[in-house]
């Protein structure tokens, strides 16, 4: 929690300032609004650590002992000191005893939840205020534990199914390596004086600089590893990586329908639960994982904001699924959209499963077609000068 020295304007347009503790900026705003006060500059007084970010499973699992504990009509603060005590990761304990504090003070559990500092996301703050204003919190625990336990198992399946790939990638590199500045050399001693070539030329050209620069030639691949992580943490750049993404050829659709996935259950657990149809969209805007998705919200947004259907509004956006557009707007038309955007979730959560095995399909074989590109080309560097000297002996 951090704190900040404001100043805003009233109602009766005066100017106030003061101190208050917030979470961060947008918070603090927030807040102020509250008690119908207009946030115009703010300074962060003091800077705390890093708060625990808790983890999709983390989160599940509150969310699922939540849900246990108020179905067993427990009420908040007694769950969150059992939830406490648990044998849990000191981290989430600390977290777990930040709530049991706040919520002691007399604070609801999402304003409890938000005065950690962002251990927990915008999304399940926003849903767990929901389930207060509409008495339904123990259904809003147990649909944010399936929720993020449906995240956490996507993200293994793309986590795992990269596995593979990677490990391949990083073998062709060492492999490439090893050929070059250890088996080559031996092979092109024996063709000394003798007229090579072109692709014989060009392997021992390159063999060469590697054996003598064969450190540099390892800090290079490294430094470029790094150098392109810290060039994708810059907006421009992944704002144009995630372009691309969706733009490949085959590969574009398949990422396009986990982006879709992702928001369609989101956008179906906040509307479900009572938030607005915009705070709804905002939210899912900020956790769809693709910056060029997210960066065409804002037009979506203002198009149902000023009385544009949801399906006008997402038809704007490129990266969606166009089954997506289809059932909102059939949604929108039969008075049936809470129904359809829970089903069409369930749905694109098979087909991201899909698509996630289908582009590792695509990736496995053209990774072994550069690898054999290469051996390739350095074996026929090799046979054809030998097979030249044996003719010539003939």
């Amino acid at each position: 929690m951090a704190k900040f020295k404001y100043k805003a304007k009233n109602l009766a347009s005066q100017v106030v300032t003061g101190t208050m503790e917030a979470p961060d900026a947008t918070a603090l705003r927030r807040r102020l609004r509250e008690q119908d006060e207009f946030l115009l500059s703010s300074k962060e007084l003091d800077v705390k650590k890093t708060p625990y970010k808790l983890k999709n499973m983390e989160l599940a699992d509150f969310s699922r002992q939540m849900n246990s504990m108020l179905d067993a009509g427990i009420t908040v603060v007694r769950g969150l000191a059992i939830m406490k005590e648990r044998d849990i990761k000191p981290k989430v304990k600390e977290v777990y005893e930040i709530l049991y504090t706040e919520v002691q003070k007399g604070i609801t559990l999402s304003q409890a939840m938000e005065a950690t500092g962002g251990s927990f996301p915008m999304l399940i703050i926003n849903m767990y205020q929901a389930g207060e204003s509409s008495g339904q919190m123990a259904e809003t625990a147990l649909k944010m534990a399936d929720y993020y336990e449906k995240e956490h198992r996507l993200h293994t399946k793309i986590r795992n199914a990269m596995v593979y790939p990677i490990i391949l990638a990083v073998v062709t590199i060492a492999v490439v390596i090893l050929i070059f500045t250890l088996i080559l050399p031996q092979f092109f001693s024996l063709f000394e004086g003798v007229t090579l070539p072109a692709i014989t030329q060009v392997m021992i050209n390159i063999s060469g600089f590697m054996v003598d620069y064969w450190l540099w030639v390892v800090m290079a691949i490294v430094g470029l590893f790094f150098l392109g992580r810290a060039l994708l943490g810059t907006p421009p750049v992944r704002l144009a990586w995630d372009k691309f993404k969706l733009s490949v050829p085959k590969i574009g659709k398949l990422v396009a329908i986990v982006y879709t996935a992702r928001f369609a259950r989101t956008l179906s657990s906040l509307y479900s639960s009572g938030l607005s149809m915009i705070g709804a969209m905002e939210i899912g805007a900020r956790i769809v994982g693709n910056a060029y998705i997210t960066s065409q919200f804002p037009k979506s947004i203002d198009m149902v904001r000023t009385g544009g259907t949801l399906a006008s509004g997402l038809d704007t956006i490129h990266g969606f699924d166009n089954k997506l557009i289809s059932t909102v707007f059939i949604g929108e038309e039969t008075g049936n959209l809470d129904g359809l955007l829970e089903s069409v979730a369930d749905s694109y959560d098979y087909e991201s499963e899909m698509a996630i095995q289908r582009i590792v399909a695509f990736i496995e074989p053209i990774m072994i077609i550069i690898m054999a590109v290469i051996i390739g080309s350095v074996m026929l560097s090799v046979m054809m000068p030998i097979m030249s000297l044996y003719q010539n002996i003939g």
